[in-house]
């Protein structure tokens, strides 16, 4: 058992990164997508806030990713193998001091995504941090749980008790697998994730701890917003739970090519050493709010607004392809 995870606004000593590296997945999105990481991770390590470790995930991307970072101090570039970015899920989830990380199955989010090497990240991961593994026999996605950092879990039923991950589970079987695997204390279940969300609804799209007691959920933004009940009802179930609620704007209804609704999410930023990097997707005014209210969350943390349109093609943002190794 890796012990209580610490909540992610405590102390790191590295943050890992995926780079975008095949361009057979994103095709006209790849130079994009990497623009997008090399700000964030420029973000990250400026200051010296973050030791980055950016994992590439294929031997012909490395040298192009250690160019751009070459003149950036704190990032180590780690040659690995993975499908793609999403580390967060793909990758172990660190506890206490980093000595121990807890690590899963995987099978490509239900079987809808199982790319060669997703399934390897975990191991990779550890070994190039020197930390032992406590592995566990059940399918878990990292971006599914949320911690509270006193053993508080929140995730979602959507995701956890879905059949394609561990047929058979309920919320006893899994809140025992979450005390066994991440000594859980206590399992906050909320419902449906967002609309089109390919993860199956995780919770680092739809509510975030911001501090002990206290988590963040989107409020719609337009009259148009396709998640504004799930949103509702996100902050109804955090308040019957006894947690304090702060709503934060959501980017509002965003669509691709055809037309079709993207689960964009303010809830996906990502929370540093120093900085609380926020995915934004081209609406100013929701972009400017949520600022405004992660600064009041977070006033010993530089709020760092960064674009992250083209990572979304891929279907996550800066908490998605991301992992943190508390010191």
């Amino acid at each position: 058992m890796t012990g209580i995870i610490p909540a992610e606004w405590s102390p790191h000593r590295a943050m890992w990164v995926g780079w975008p590296s095949h361009e057979e997945l994103w095709e006209e999105n790849l130079a994009p997508a990497q623009d997008e990481v090399e700000a964030l991770v420029r973000a990250l390590a400026g200051a010296g806030r973050e030791r980055v470790r950016l994992l590439v995930g294929k031997p012909e991307a490395l040298a192009d990713a250690q160019g751009r970072f070459a003149d950036v101090a704190g990032v180590e570039v780690v040659a690995g193998r993975f499908g793609d970015i999403w580390l967060r899920d793909t990758g172990p989830i660190f506890g206490p001091g980093s000595r121990l990380a807890a690590a899963f199955r995987f099978n490509g989010w239900g079987g809808k995504y199982e790319l060669a090497y997703d399934d390897t990240v975990a191991t990779q991961i550890g070994e190039a941090s020197g930390v032992p593994l406590d592995r566990h026999d059940f399918i878990l996605e990292g971006g599914a749980l949320d911690h509270g950092g006193d053993g508080t879990i929140l995730t979602t039923r959507q995701c956890v008790l879905n059949p394609n991950r561990n047929h058979g589970w309920d919320e006893a079987i899994a809140e025992a697998a979450l005390v066994e695997g991440l000594a859980a204390r206590r399992v906050v279940w909320l419902g449906d994730g967002l609309l089109n969300d390919h993860t199956d609804g995780h919770v680092d799209n739809l509510a975030r701890f911001v501090a002990p007691g206290v988590v963040a959920c989107p409020i719609a933004f337009g009259i148009d917003d396709p998640n504004a009940g799930v949103y509702d009802a996100c902050a109804q179930d955090l308040a019957e739970a006894g947690l304090d609620v702060v709503r934060i704007p959501s980017p509002g209804r965003l669509v691709d090519e055809d037309g079709a609704v993207i689960p964009a999410s303010h809830m996906n930023f990502l929370i540093a050493n120093g900085a609380v990097i926020l995915p934004t997707y081209g609406n100013e005014t929701a972009e400017r709010l949520a600022v405004e209210v992660l600064a009041d969350l977070f006033p010993d943390r530089e709020v760092i607004a960064l674009p992250s349109r083209a990572i979304l093609t891929g279907g996550g943002s800066f908490h998605c392809i991301s992992q943190q190794e508390p010191s």
